[in-house]
């Protein structure tokens, strides 16, 4: 009788359609932060250098298995130097009734690889084509095979990879995304040698595929780009972006895009852009977008903003081959995405450790497991950037900062990479002597509780939808045998 009630709430739900509430996220709580330090290694080999990690480019919560992943982006040196891609797996300890976090730990180092080697972090060049060159952003797991997707911001791509992150295939890139210069050359496939040559069209330098996102069902994946194309309102001259952005829709079958879908930042200004998507259901989302203020490595303190809304695609005219204004209203006949008011500051609530500063590149996002009440766990994190710089002439820097300064990074102390001696100050070039009130720039984890309207959960994986659909072939047929 169990099993029957069972199979009779499973059916009900299938035939049930999700009803939609204008505003899903309600009762968003801070719960706690953690601060993970700098120089953590992950479980790959190699050198300190080689295993430090990144941290969170994306956070994905895999339901279907109580799996954590922290996907880490190109590596130290912004695309210099040499670096295996990589996500991690790990667990936080969740109070099933507050949410509070604690006791991070990797369980597992994954590279990304293809038949040719690892997947390169170091942009692509002359000898280093798009293909090997890879800049992950976002991350998802597909419910339906398990196979995990990474949008790249290079491409800009979307991949699908194997569990043991083996290359499967990419997804094509819709033509008005891929970056061409003057000459009509693909940029990634053939940049001049030792030249940065300027873009006409496609996706503007590190402002690719940043968000992504899978709906319940499987079937489409949602990418979205940092900014708006080079078309899409950019001004070379004084190097300022357009107000609109783009979420891409995958046909996941097929692997091509099927929609683009103009999405307005709150302000194009200071450096902002999306970075994060999460699925609620098939057409609700979160946009997390942050500007580049906070404390990071080369940002500037006062002034940060980092905001989560929630949209709906429903109603959004397909932008796809149409160039977007760099301001405005878009024109007469086009619907833009339904953005709704911010859901979450996740700069309102800051940590002791770091001197209650907000940190600069807040980048990861998901919608962790159902506590105790009904709640969700909501986990944000960021980016730290390795905690490395460069000057120049390419030379690459490890940095070191005290957080009960006023501007940590104005009174920062860079050193040679993996060393604690020859080291000097940030804004002076000046010797400094590093001492133990400094530190590598660490990765932030913060936990929010929120009540989500009819929040969709991922379908199970094949062998749960088997069971699934045995009972409910034996309930229709018990149903035939009591007629």
């Amino acid at each position: 009788m169990r099993l029957q009630a069972t199979l009779l709430t499973l059916a009900a739900m299938a035939a049930t359609p999700a009803a939609h509430a204008q505003t899903a996220l309600t009762g968003v709580s801070f719960v706690n932060g953690l601060t993970l330090a700098g120089n953590s290694l992950d479980l790959s080999s190699g050198s300190d250098l080689d295993r430090r990690v990144g941290f969170f480019s994306d956070i994905y919560y895999d339901r279907n298995r109580n799996e954590w992943w922290g996907l880490s982006d190109r590596g130290p040196g912004g695309g210099v130097l040499p670096y295996d891609t990589r996500v991690q797996r790990f667990t936080v300890d969740v109070n099933a009734n507050t949410g509070a976090i604690s006791n991070f730990r990797i369980l597992e180092t994954v590279k990304f690889s293809s038949a040719a080697g690892t997947l390169n972090g170091q942009a692509p060049t002359v000898g280093n084509v798009l293909g090997r060159s890879f800049d992950p952003e976002g991350f998802v797991v597909n419910p339906v095979t398990g196979n995990f997707l990474v949008s790249d911001e290079y491409g800009p791509s979307v991949y699908e990879f194997s569990r043991s992150g083996q290359l499967i295939r990419a997804f094509k890139t819709p033509a008005n995304l891929v970056p061409r210069t003057t000459a009509g050359v693909d940029y990634n496939a053939l940049p001049p040698a030792g030249s940065t040559p300027q873009l006409t069209q496609g996706r503007l330098g590190n402002r690719g595929l940043e968000g992504l996102a899978i709906t319940p069902d499987g079937r489409f994946a949602y990418a979205m780009l940092q900014n708006g194309l080079v078309t899409d309102g950019y001004n070379a001259s004084s190097d300022t972006r357009g107000l609109y952005t783009r979420i891409i829709k995958y046909d996941i079958a097929s692997g091509e895009a099927v929609g683009q879908y103009a999405y307005a930042l709150a302000s194009a200004s200071q450096g902002r852009g999306s970075s994060a998507l999460v699925a609620l259901d098939e057409n609700r989302f979160l946009v997390l977008e942050r500007n580049n203020r906070g404390i990071g490595v080369g940002a500037t303190l006062s002034g940060a903003d980092k905001n989560v809304f929630e949209v709906d695609l429903r109603g959004a005219t397909d932008v796809t081959g149409i160039n977007l204004p760099s301001s405005g209203a878009l024109p007469s006949g086009l619907v833009a995405v339904a953005k709704g008011a911010q859901v979450m500051d996740l700069d309102a609530n800051t940590l002791a450790a770091l001197g209650n500063k907000s940190p600069e590149k807040w980048e990861g996002l998901a919608v962790g497991p159902r506590l105790a009440d009904g709640r969700y766990l909501v986990l944000a994190g960021t980016d730290n950037d390795y905690s490395v710089t460069q000057n120049g002439a390419g030379t690459q820097f490890d940095v070191y900062f005290r957080m009960t300064d006023a501007d940590p990074y104005a009174k920062s102390i860079q050193c040679p990479m993996g060393q604690t001696t020859g080291c000097f100050f940030t804004a002076n070039s000046a010797s400094a002597t590093l001492t133990g009130d400094y530190q590598l720039l660490p990765g932030v984890l913060h936990a929010y509780t929120a009540n989500i309207a009819n929040y969709a959960a991922p379908v199970p994986e094949p062998a749960h939808w088997a069971l699934m659909t045995a009972g409910l072939g034996l309930l229709a047929l018990t149903r035939r045998k009591a007629r």
